[in-house]
């Protein structure tokens, strides 16, 4: 059962919705349910009654407070809904969730003559309203301070009493939900996104890596968004909102968003302290001398992305750790590389990206404190990606792509439990939903380079592949016969040989991909393998058609396509 609390200045306003069709004639049989004493007026079933009566009774003790006490929102707006799976509740158990609620939030707590004024009005079979007027009989203003918070904890205990599904509990995380008015208004532009939330994703993009204040600013406005600063008296910046450009409301005028209207970790003070981190947004590289003279011959995308690759396996180990502060920063952080991916993607993986990206801003919050005087590198791969630019559909772009997805699958899902484990129900089914969304992104960016692999893999010579079967059957007795007929083991063969030619030890190389975080979530082991191989032996780009090979070199070199090792060495 899900609550949903607003405010509000019109009581006939609220009222009229209510009784009335609805936006599209939705509303079917609106009843009251419920009332403070059980004998409201009711205009859906009483053919004497009518919305003025209603309001009128509501509103007595706000008239009776009078103008000089007046309220700015007197109104209180609660829409209790079930989950599409939940069975139908009887007019009384309705009855019953309204009071319970109404007495949870502060509105009318059980057993106070003195309490508010409010009717439960049902008008379709999955949920009811419930519309209040915040002035005790006392004349006081009724203490409704944590209300949403309370409302939610009194619907898990409805949800667990009554046989209903369980949802999550919220912690105040949550970013802020877009209105029906604005879900409205989208609909009415034909945007598959409200304004909220196109201003969400433009200012988590440019917060990015990004390494100062006024950099953020400039990103916010280069990205073609409206920028609003507070400027105090001392010419420091005390806040900001953003607007979409060409957005108006019924004046004329912008409309713009807060930071906090956004999301909880988006207020310029939060914000603030992202560029606190030591080398926060610095332009660091990870380079191993094994693979410079790889990376030379790399796109800047592609460049980018193994280097981000890079700072991800630097961090894993660091959710399996006791330190929940730096956790917690490596969890925050992360969302911001899942920021530039998505900003930086090419159009056929965007839109998972950024459903991954969405997703995970959730799981990107939690109570625990981020440190923020570490620098673990992930804001720096952040910032690296979006100076590398879009990538293109060239194969060492997917295959860098594909590299850098399957390791932060991996921390997307190393996130997920880091939250099960300390309670954080809400934010680990958030980073769940985003390796969704991550895995389709991979099987996008994986599906060429991966062909071209497995066709080299299947072209090696008996004796090449001979070995790389061996050295699998030696380092997972138990499970070679399952990985040798996955169809994916074609391309993991033509990375053991291409490092094998490139002066790895094949069987070296599979002890440490296994032995390189949990394996149980793949959709192929093999795939993951291949990926993991690749990385570790700092492999330029995935197998190409070479010409033939010159005399003496050897044949795992002439089957793999690549030259002696002695070529990857400096010089």
């Amino acid at each position: 059962m899900v609550p949903n609390v607003t405010r509000g200045s019109r009581t006939y306003g609220l009222l009229a919705y209510l009784y009335g069709p609805g936006r599209r004639d939705e509303h079917t049989d609106p009843h009251l349910v419920a009332s403070w004493d059980g004998f409201a007026p009711d205009p859906g079933r009483d053919p004497a009654a009518n919305l003025k009566q209603l309001q009128t009774v509501l509103d007595m003790r706000v008239d009776q407070r009078g103008k000089r006490r007046a309220l700015k929102k007197h109104v209180w707006h609660c829409s209790l809904r079930l989950s599409p799976e939940d069975r139908d509740l009887s007019p009384e158990e309705w009855a019953d969730a309204a009071r319970r609620v109404v007495a949870a939030a502060g509105i009318a707590p059980e057993g106070d003559p003195d309490g508010c004024r409010w009717v439960a009005v049902r008008h379709a079979q999955d949920h009811i309203h419930i519309a209040a007027t915040i002035v005790r009989g006392d004349l006081r203003k009724a203490d409704i301070e944590n209300d949403y918070r309370r409302a939610q904890a009194e619907c898990r205990k409805i949800e667990k009493e009554w046989g209903l599904r369980r949802l999550n509990p919220g912690d105040g995380t949550k970013a802020k939900e877009p209105t029906n008015r604005e879900k409205h208004k989208a609909t009415r532009l034909g945007s598959q996104d409200t304004s909220r939330q196109l201003l969400r994703d433009a200012v988590r993009q440019a917060l990015a890596g990004a390494n100062t204040e006024e950099e953020f600013f400039a990103r916010l406005e280069t990205a073609g968004v409206l920028v609003n600063r507070k400027i105090g008296p001392s010419g420091d910046t005390l806040g900001y909102s953003v607007a979409v450009v060409g957005e108006r409301d019924a004046a004329g005028k912008p409309v713009f968003f807060g930071g906090y209207r956004l999301a909880p970790d988006l207020t310029l003070p939060k914000i603030r302290a992202r560029f606190a981190a030591p080398g926060a947004g610095a332009d660091e590289e990870r380079q191993s001398p094994a693979g410079e003279r790889a990376s030379e011959r790399r796109s800047a995308p592609a460049r980018a992305r193994y280097e981000a690759s890079a700072a991800v396996d630097t961090v894993l180990d660091i959710l399996d750790g006791e330190d929940d502060q730096a956790a917690a920063a490596v969890i925050a952080d992360t969302g911001e590389v899942l920021d530039a991916l998505a900003g930086t993607a090419m159009p056929a993986q965007r839109a998972e990206l950024l459903a991954a990206a969405r997703a995970y801003e959730r799981a990107s919050r939690s109570h625990i404190r981020a440190a923020r005087d570490a620098n673990f590198g992930m804001r720096s791969a952040a910032r690296q990606i979006l100076a590398g630019g879009y990538t293109t559909n060239r194969a060492p772009d997917a295959a860098a792509a594909a590299t850098l997805l399957a390791a932060l699958l991996l921390l997307v899902i190393a996130s997920s439990r880091w939250h099960a484990e300390h309670g954080h129900r809400q934010q680990a089914a958030a980073a769940r939903a985003s390796a969704e969304h991550l895995r389709a992104a991979y099987r996008q960016a994986a599906a060429r380079p991966m062909a071209a692999l497995a066709q080299r893999g299947r072209q090696l010579p008996p004796a090449v592949r001979g070995r790389q079967e061996q050295a699998l059957r030696r380092v997972a007795p138990g499970e070679a016969g399952r990985l040798l007929a996955e169809p994916e083991f074609d391309a993991l063969a033509a990375a053991l040989a291409e490092a094998e030619a490139a002066g790895h030890d094949p069987q070296a190389l599979l002890e440490r991909a296994r032995a390189w975080r949990e394996l149980g979530t793949a959709d192929s082991v093999t795939a993951v393998l291949t990926w993991r191989v690749r990385h570790l032996a700092q492999l330029p780009v995935p197998a190409r058609r070479q010409p033939p090979a010159p005399a003496g070199t050897s044949d795992a070199a002439a089957a793999a396509g690549t030259r002696p090792a002695d070529s990857f060495r400096r010089r």
